[in-house]
């Protein structure tokens, strides 16, 4: 028996189903999405919402643990419930917006097969970093979710230089180590737009490990005000430790906007290739190959 999945009060299994839940929130109020002690996060305020509609309802599991003040329009999370309770509850999207706080919402809610794993089986998280370099700041609607950069940017340099970053990767420069979680990751996407004075830069990956997002922004940064040419954040790939230099951008920029899935049958094969150990692509005799770790 799953440990993670509903039981009666002697133990024994419920017959489950397993839901989807697509959420949205304003991270500005969060410590970010993991339960932390005294700390008002998103998934304790969303975990709350549950146990009082769906008594029977286990932990959370989600795609990608945001940092505090990171926000998600496109954020996913499963969770299993007693098929009794699932099949009375009626319109849970209506209800969980009855009893959810103002700054989180879940957009939809669907039963989905037991091998969609919104962690494990995810193809790619997709973000979007919000700037604006204008000299008198940001849209006052959009302060939470824009950064100011008080310097001009040149936006070219700047996908000039997240083109190079393309690509399967050791990215131990741009991230902070946590113990048996690899830094490789596959970073499928990165592109700029500029509308007027504001900048959208769009990254994805098939995941990101510890503030890679905001690492990578802050190199990009450096770029597109002049301090650094578009060849440095590319050469940092060489490094085996986190790269001291590399300023990690605020929170408040940062937009979790989707997150990918196969179709429902390979949902299960999917999981499995997650969990396996990644390695660089084989370049040659003793390729480095690296221990599967934290996923998001």
């Amino acid at each position: 028996m799953n440990a993670d999945e509903p039981t009666t009060e002697r133990g024994d299994r419920l017959a489950c189903v397993r839901v989807r839940l697509d959420l949205s929130y304003d991270g500005a109020a969060f410590a970010g999405w993991a339960l932390q002690p005294g700390q008002r996060t998103v998934l304790g305020v969303v975990a709350d919402a549950l146990a009082v509609l769906l008594p029977s309802c286990g932990p959370v599991t989600v795609a990608g643990r945001t940092d505090a003040g990171v926000h998600a329009t496109g954020q996913v999370a499963h969770v299993d419930v007693s098929a009794q309770e699932w099949a009375g509850i009626g319109d849970l999207r209506a209800r969980l917006a009855g009893v959810l706080a103002h700054d989180v919402r879940v957009r939809e809610v669907r039963e989905v097969p037991l091998t969609f794993d919104a962690r494990f089986a995810a193809l790619w998280r997709r973000y979007v970093y919000r700037i604006s370099d204008a000299p008198w700041g940001v849209e006052p609607l959009r302060r939470t979710d824009t950064l100011h950069w008080r310097r001009s940017l040149d936006d070219v340099a700047m996908q000039r230089a997240g083109r190079a970053l393309l690509g399967t990767h050791d990215f131990a420069a741009y991230c902070r180590r946590r113990n048996n979680a690899t830094t490789i990751r596959d970073l499928q996407h990165l592109t700029i737009e500029r509308t007027g004075p504001v900048l959208q830069v769009r990254v994805q990956a098939d995941a990101f490990c510890y503030s890679m997002v905001r690492s990578l922004m802050g190199a990009l940064l450096s770029v597109g005000d002049g301090r650094r040419s578009p060849h440095w954040p590319a050469s940092l790939l060489d490094l085996q430790s986190r790269a001291g230099d590399v300023q990690v951008a605020p929170a408040h920029g940062l937009t979790l906007v989707a997150v990918g899935y196969p179709p429902d049958d390979e949902l299960a094969s999917r999981t499995v290739i997650t969990r396996t150990a990644r390695a660089l692509p084989a370049v040659g005799p003793g390729a480095l190959e690296n221990s599967s770790g934290d996923e998001h």
